[in-house]
């Protein structure tokens, strides 16, 4: 088998190590991979075109459909590029329920990750309970915006309504119970001889190449890199709460897991103190005479921050008009499905793939934008 000619396989999209829709395109040699190559589907696309046809609010649709399992960040990121352009103060009071809400959009992320890396590697156990215990999250996500995925709730001069009664006190006991799944989740997953000895010393990130090729998130700091906006560049009111760059050195799945399992702790914590901290006040600054069809002076930005999955930015060009003339997204899906992943996949076995693949946090819609 080692002379043989490589056989070529197609790997997903219907896997369930597979991120959304992508497939991977692979030659083998025996159970060797010796070449893979990304195709990320067909799915959302176009989105920055489309913006640059439709008014600054009305992107607000669109952005939040650009990583689904994060539709929050896109918001924020995108209201931070218009209040940049346009010269926009939020209250003290929206900062901190944007913050709320980011933490809770990273939560929800990771448990969903969680789900899906166990299922990549068959511990189907772990998913039930992942997306069961997301509900709780989305529930609170529906009662506070109206909807349970695309929220729409972080828009220019602060955010769309307040806080509903009692639901700090609701979101305090979700994220109670939260933590206290977490420890269900170590002992099935986490702490998991079988996952160990697949995870460790697979897949692993050199942190020289990592800087190289634009690498960032939990991929990074599994690396050993302490790289994390919320720390390095603040934004809201991330410099005045109590937050750690999380790492580990292996550089490896289990590393990049185990970074993604301390930061879920973190985002509680963090949560709690928002909630104890949290301004009264106005919540929404009105911007502009009409805050729903608005021309912004010629002008262009870009604003960053930390997602799930890593750094994420927005170029936003004005031109005087009410639509953007430019917008560029700049999301970790890129280079982690193609620059990394296609030579990380060289040497490793077929069934690793799932496992890498899942540690990387791909989202393959922000990628063909």
């Amino acid at each position: 088998m080692i002379n043989a000619k490589p056989v070529k396989i197609f790997f997903g999209p219907q896997h369930p190590g597979i991120t959304g829709n992508m497939m991977i395109e692979l030659d083998l040699n025996g159970e060797t991979i010796v070449k893979a190559k990304t195709h990320i589907g067909y799915l959302h696309r176009g989105f920055e075109k489309l913006m640059e046809r439709r008014t600054y609010l009305q992107n607000f649709t669109i952005v939040s459909r650009i990583c689904v399992p994060e539709p929050d960040i896109n918001e924020q990121v995108y209201a931070m590029a218009i209040e940049k352009l346009a010269g926009i103060e939020i209250p003290e009071r929206a900062k901190y329920i944007r913050v709320l809400v980011l933490e809770m959009a990273r939560l929800v992320s990771y448990i969903m990750w969680s789900g899906g890396h166990a299922a990549s590697m068959g511990l189907y156990t772990l998913t039930q309970w992942a997306f069961a215990d997301r509900d709780y999250l989305i529930d609170l996500f529906e009662e506070l915006s109206g909807a349970r995925i695309y929220h729409m709730y972080i828009w220019p001069g602060g955010v769309r309504r307040d806080l509903p009664a009692n639901w700090t006190d609701k979101l305090l006991d979700t994220i109670k119970y939260i933590e206290k799944r977490l420890n269900d989740y170590d002992k099935i997953f986490f702490e998991n001889a079988i996952f160990i000895k697949r995870a460790k010393g697979v897949g692993i990130v050199n942190p020289v190449k990592a800087r190289e090729r634009g690498i960032v998130g939990p991929v990074l700091r599994g690396s050993g890199i302490k790289e994390d906006v919320r720390k390095n560049n603040p934004y809201e009111v991330y410099n005045k709460l109590d937050i750690n760059v999380i790492t580990e050195t292996g550089g490896d799945v289990y590393a990049r897991a185990m970074v993604r399992r301390r930061e879920m702790q973190q985002s509680i914590n963090i949560i709690r103190q928002i909630v104890r901290d949290l301004p009264t006040g106005a919540f929404y600054k009105r911007p502009f005479d009409n805050p729903f069809n608005f021309k912004i002076d010629k002008n262009h930005t870009y604003q960053k921050i930390e997602s799930a999955r890593g750094e994420y930015g927005y170029f936003v060009a004005s031109d005087g008009t009410d639509k953007p003339e430019r917008v560029h997204v700049r999301g970790p899906g890129f280079v982690h499905a193609f620059t990394l992943l296609e030579n990380l996949l060289i040497g490793n076995k077929l069934s690793d793939v799932p496992i890498i693949l899942t540690s990387l946090g791909i989202c393959p819609p922000e990628i063909e934008r």
